[in-house]
């Protein structure tokens, strides 16, 4: 999940100061999935989840992978 919000912010920071050029196209480009609504009927709770969406891109996969590397050098 941490991994997801770095790179979300690297992506961010990519558009806001990287100028137009086809480096800042090819780690801000994107594909996106998303899944919804979800609905779940309890017998005393009913709640409804979505529509939930997951974005990646190349500084998304940057993030996830700088996150996994602290984690696995704690551990």
């Amino acid at each position: 999940m941490l991994g997801f919000f770095l790179g979300g912010l690297l992506t961010e920071l990519a558009e806001t100061f990287l100028p137009d050029s086809a480096a800042r196209d090819f780690l801000t480009t994107s594909v996106s999935a998303s899944l919804g609504p979800l609905s779940v009927d309890l017998v005393a709770v009913a709640f409804t989840v979505g529509p939930l969406t997951l974005t990646l891109n190349v500084l998304t996969l940057v993030g996830i992978s700088i996150v996994a590397f602290v984690a696995r050098s704690w551990i």
